[in-house]
């Protein structure tokens, strides 16, 4: 057994039991009970020794999450000598500069209150924005399940498959999935109205799709409306079957209904975030990472 104790937060506890057994670490379950006003009561069992790491993603509800990681980092500061949060799915990363006059750049936020209650270290998978990155004054390390994804895509039998980013921001992500599946890829021009959220695919790249089998990779799928877009996009270029890949599938609402209806034929996603559309375990690459 190694000298590291995970404690597997509420919302994660799958994963850190399997982050854990990687390990070959003590692993020490966390309880949380809700009261009727939203307040989160934290406990853990037992007592964690040596290095401590805490596993905990901040998916919804995203604030009750992230301060039940807060409590579990402070509580294993007490009697560990180093705390490294594994935060699969970090929340606020979208807020990463201030966009309009007089946003909160949250991401700086949540990074000063990580190293306030005393983690030592951060790993995330994905984060979203590289650019939040540098607001942290604690090591932070940012795990790519890119290629755990597509050595998945590469085993089923898919007909001419093209990879495509539903936006510009994750190209270089599907070029290095497209390399693994040693086939094309392509990001689409998706362009967002700030004030009202509104998702407008404008023109692209030349490529013809006809009959291709088509990944739509992304690092989250939150309300749905890029795959959504993207997808309908395709269809009317007459393409193959069409299937969705991200690394956090947050699926809020009836997203996975509407994805579906949209013509996606399955939705594929890691266990940074706990549902059905689970199918990659990344607890081998966060014990790497450790």
């Amino acid at each position: 057994m190694t000298n590291f104790t995970v404690i597997g937060g509420p919302a994660s506890q799958a994963l850190a039991k399997n982050l854990a057994n990687k390990l070959d670490a003590n692993y020490i379950k966390a309880n949380v009970q809700i009261f009727p006003d939203g307040e989160s009561k934290v406990t853990v069992g037992d007592k964690p020794t040596g290095k401590t790491i805490v596993v905990q993603s901040t998916h919804p509800p995203v604030d009750s999450n992230f301060i039940q990681a807060l409590s579990l980092v402070s509580k294993a500061r007490e009697t560990s000598s180093q705390v490294i949060a594994v935060i699969p799915y970090l929340c606020y990363m979208r807020q990463d500069k201030e966009f309009l006059t007089g946003e909160v750049v949250t991401s700086a936020v949540i990074a000063k209150m990580l190293k306030a209650v005393g983690a030592s270290k951060i790993v995330v998978v994905d984060i979203h924005s590289t650019l939040a990155i540098k607001y942290f004054d604690i090591p932070i390390r940012n795990v790519s399940a890119t290629p755990k994804l597509a050595s998945f895509f590469k085993k089923m039998k898919l007909k001419n498959p093209f990879v495509v980013a539903p936006d510009l921001f994750w190209a270089p992500q599907a070029k290095q999935f497209a390399k693994i599946l040693d086939t094309e890829s392509i990001a689409l021009n998706k362009q967002r109205n700030r004030k009202t959220g509104e998702l407008e695919i404008k023109q692209s790249q030349k490529r013809n799709f006809e009959g291709r089998d088509i990944i739509l990779v992304d690092d989250m799928i939150s309300t749905g409306g890029s795959i959504v877009k993207a997808a309908e996009y395709l269809k009317r270029r007459n393409c193959g079957r069409i299937y969705a890949a991200c690394t956090h599938a947050l699926l809020v609402g009836d997203a996975e209904k509407k994805i579906r209806n949209a013509g996606v034929l399955k939705i594929i996603s890691t266990n940074t975030i706990p549902g059905k559309t689970n199918a990659i375990d990344v607890s081998d690459i966060l014990a790497e990472s450790i």
